[in-house]
């Protein structure tokens, strides 16, 4: 058994809980890029107390790389939590996250999210360095 067994994907313009990841296809080694990855771009997903996206991380694999390197691991803690368990309390995060990075060279960027209800989801997209 490995976790990638349980890990499900599809295509995000279809699908809720499937990450996307928004990022230019071409960059120059060195140049800052930024990269927003999120889940719900196309279809909403639900944001309450009952049912929420608790993570969403970011890694980087090099072509040729044999390791994923890890750019960023954001939580969403806040899920209108209450201590009226009737009504919803003041605050929701909403699972989207943009960062700058510096690659030098060409490879595929991966996000993997987790629903609380769902599970595991990822996705990727692939970005050349010149």
């Amino acid at each position: 058994m490995k976790l990638g067994d349980y890990v499900q994907s599809g295509d995000w313009k279809g699908e809720k809980h499937v990450p996307v990841i928004e990022a230019p296809e071409h960059a120059s080694a060195g140049e800052a890029i930024e990269v927003k990855f999120g889940v719900g771009k196309e279809i909403p997903h639900p944001n309450t107390a009952a049912h929420y996206i608790k993570w969403i991380k970011l890694f980087f694999v090099p072509d040729g790389g044999k390791f994923a390197i890890e750019l960023a691991s954001v939580t969403f803690d806040a899920h209108g939590d209450s201590t009226d368990p009737e009504k919803p309390g003041p605050a929701f995060t909403e699972p989207f996250a943009s960062i700058k990075v510096k690659l030098a060279s060409s490879g595929t960027l991966v996000t993997s999210s987790y629903c609380n209800i769902h599970g595991l989801w990822e996705n990727f997209k692939t970005i050349k360095i010149a």
